[in-house]
């Protein structure tokens, strides 16, 4: 099974605030961490939250807008493929001083890059 990555991925933002605000929902924390070892689909992430899978794929969508999740296409030994989810971040740092909260991001290697 191998991945390539896809240029169909939504335009990230780095609002500090909107990483924190997914990071504060459990779903979406699960997500990232089933994602971090490997690309996972939706329906793999919806056994893996026992959540709805609407609501996976509402958290999914958050994820890839905060740029901590890539999608990816996950092809099968078979020849088939299918949309995958993977975690970007590897670390992730909150600093907050008299300038605001500033978010810094340590990128895995496969997505340092981006």
């Amino acid at each position: 099974m191998s991945t390539q990555a896809s240029n169909t991925r939504s335009e990230p933002s780095n609002d500090p605030a909107a990483q924190l605000d997914v990071l504060g929902d459990e779903c979406a924390r699960t997500i990232l961490v089933a994602t971090s070892d490997g690309p996972k689909t939706a329906k793999e992430l919806t056994e893996r939250t026992d959540s709805s899978s609407a609501t996976v794929y509402r958290r999914i969508n958050n994820l890839l807008e905060s740029d901590l999740l890539a999608e990816c296409v996950r092809f099968d030994e078979d020849g088939s493929h299918t949309t995958a989810y993977e975690a970007t971040a590897e670390t992730l740092s909150v600093r907050i001083g008299a300038d605001g909260i500033e978010v810094s991001v340590a990128r895995n290697d496969s997505y340092s890059s981006h």
